[in-house]
C-alpha cells in the first residue's frame, strides 16, 4: 500500500477550524506565529458550527454519520465484515478561553485525514474504522472533562450527568446557573437518554488517539513520537470556605474570620503535600492545582465572607494521590479551627489511571521501527478522552511534540512535520488493525 497523507489539506483544515472561534484575531506581536486564539464551548453557537463543518467533510469523504445523545460524532468508514469490532480513533473539538488551535483538533482532523489517505490509496478494511468527535473533553461549561467519553465508557451516572449544572457566568465561573446538562444538551438538538451512549464490549476493537504532548519531553529530547502507556489518573473537588464578612475597616484583626486567607492556606496546603509526596516516592507525576476561585461579594474593601475553588489533583498512582488528600483533609480540619471558617467539600470525580493495550504499543513499535520514526514510550500526566474510552476497549495513544511544551494558550503550536507524521503513523496503525 502507497499511503501519502494530504498534507497541505490537512493544514489549511485545521487553519480553518480554528478560525470558527469566540476569539478576536489575535492581535499580540510578542506571540511567536503562527499563532490563533480559540474559544470555542461545549454547544455555544460556535461548537456546534464546528460539529456542522466537521460533518460536511466527512460527508463529502463518503463517512456515514451518527450523532448520540449527547452529542459525540461517529464517522464511519464500514469493513467488509461489518460484524466485526471496529477500530476508532479521534478526538475533541471544544476549547477552552483563549487557547489553541491544535489541542484536539489535531485529534480529529489528524483522524478524519488518515481515513481519507487510507481510502485514497485504495485500502480496503476488513474491520469498520470510525473517527468520534467527543462531546466536552474540556471542563468549562460543566465542571467536569470528557462528558461524552465518561459516559461512552460507562464511568458516569447518566441521570446524573443530566442534572450538572452549566457554569458559565462571567462573573464566576465557579457558581453554577440554573440550566442543566439535560437543558442545554437538547437546545442544541440532542436528544434522547444519556444511558443510551454508553458503548458495549467489544464495539471497538482497538482505539488510538493522537494528540498533542502539551508538555515539553518530546521536543527537549527530540524524539519524533510519544506512545503512552498509562494516562494519570485526575480528581476534582470543589470546596466552599465560609467565615465571616465585614467592612474592611471597621471589622478588626482578632474578630476576623476571613473566607480567603483561609482559602489561601488551603492552595498552599494542597501544594505542599504534593510535592512532599513527589520527594517521598521519587517521582514527578503527583500534581495539584487550584485554578478556579472565586470571592464573595468581591470589593475592595469588605472582607471575604464565601470563598469557591476548584482543586486538580491528578498521578498515576491512586494511592499517592489519595495520599495526598489525607494529609490536606487533616490541615483543613486544623484550619477550620484555627480560622473559625466551615469548609464544605463537593467531588466533581475520582477517577482511575487508564493502561494502554500492550498488542496496540506493540502495533505502533512495528510502525515507527518499519518508518524509521523515533519514538519513546510516555506517561501521558494529562488526562484525555482516552482514559474513559479505556473502560469499554484498548487504547494507547499518540503523542507529536509541542512547542516549549505550551498548551491551553494561542502560542500552542506544533510543526506541520510533526502533525503529518503522527496521522501517517496514526493511519498505518488503524489499516494494520482493522486487517486483524
Amino acid at each position: 500500500m502507497t499511503l501519502t497523507i494530504n498534507t497541505e489539506r490537512l493544514l489549511r483544515e485545521l487553519d480553518e477550524l480554528a478560525r470558527i472561534t469566540d476569539c478576536p484575531p489575535t492581535q499580540d506581536k510578542s506571540l511567536p506565529e503562527p499563532s490563533r486564539a480559540v474559544t470555542r464551548i461545549v454547544f455555544t453557537p460556535r461548537d456546534l458550527e464546528a460539529r456542522a463543518w466537521v460533518k460536511k467533510l466527512a460527508t463529502a469523504a463518503g463517512f456515514t454519520i451518527r450523532e448520540d445523545a449527547v452529542g459525540n460524532m461517529f464517522l464511519r468508514w464500514e469493513g467488509t465484515d461489518p460484524g466485526l469490532g471496529a477500530v476508532g480513533t479521534g478526538s475533541h473539538t471544544d476549547a477552552i478561553p483563549y487557547a489553541g488551535m491544535y489541542d484536539g483538533t489535531v485529534g480529529v482532523l489528524g483522524a478524519l485525514e488518515a481515513m481519507r489517505s487510507l481510502k485514497e490509496s485504495g485500502f480496503v478494511p476488513k474491520r469498520a474504522l470510525e473517527t468520534l468527535v467527543l462531546t466536552s473533553e474540556e471542563p468549562t461549561r460543566f465542571g467536569i472533562g470528557c462528558i461524552g467519553s465518561r459516559l461512552l465508557g460507562g464511568v458516569i451516572d447518566p441521570e446524573a450527568a443530566d442534572k450538572m449544572h452549566d457554569r458559565l457566568p462571567e462573573t464566576d465561573a465557579t457558581a453554577p446557573t440554573g440550566l442543566t446538562l439535560a437543558d442545554v444538551r437538547q437546545a442544541a438538538g440532542f436528544h434522547g437518554t444519556l444511558a443510551s451512549v454508553k458503548l458495549p464490549i467489544g464495539h471497538y476493537h482497538a482505539w488510538v488517539e493522537v494528540h498533542i504532548e502539551q508538555g515539553p519531553l518530546l521536543e527537549r529530547e527530540g524524539v519524533q513520537l510519544g506512545i503512552v502507556t498509562n494516562i494519570a489518573a485526575p480528581a476534582s473537588y470543589r470546596y466552599t470556605v465560609e467565615g465571616f464578612g465585614g467592612h474592611a475597616g471597621a471589622l478588626l484583626m482578632p474578630d476576623r474570620r476571613d473566607a480567603l486567607c483561609a482559602a489561601a492556606e488551603m492552595i498552599l496546603s494542597v501544594e505542599r503535600h504534593a510535592r512532599a509526596a513527589n520527594e517521598r516516592s521519587g517521582s514527578v507525576d503527583t500534581v495539584a492545582t487550584v485554578g478556579m476561585i472565586g470571592v464573595h461579594p468581591g470589593a475592595v474593601n469588605s472582607v471575604p465572607s464565601r470563598v469557591t475553588l476548584m482543586l486538580d489533583i491528578r498521578d498515576t498512582d491512586v494511592a499517592r494521590r489519595n495520599s495526598v488528600m489525607y494529609a490536606f483533609h487533616a490541615d483543613i480540619a486544623e484550619l477550620e479551627q484555627r480560622r473559625g471558617v466551615k469548609v464544605q467539600e463537593e467531588i466533581i470525580n475520582a477517577d482511575a489511571p487508564a493502561k494502554s493495550s500492550e498488542h496496540i504499543i506493540e502495533t505502533v513499535e512495528t510502525i515507527c521501527r518499519e518508518e524509521g520514526v523515533s519514538y519513546k514510550k510516555m506517561v501521558s500526566r494529562a488526562y484525555h478522552d482516552s482514559s474513559f474510552v479505556a473502560a469499554v476497549a484498548p487504547v494507547t495513544m499518540l503523542f507529536i511534540p509541542s512547542r516549549n511544551g505550551v498548551s491551553h494558550r494561542p502560542d500552542e503550536y506544533s510543526t506541520p512535520e510533526s502533525i503529518v507524521l503522527g496521522t501517517r503513523v496514526l493511519a498505518l496503525a488503524l489499516a494494520k488493525l482493522a486487517n486483524e
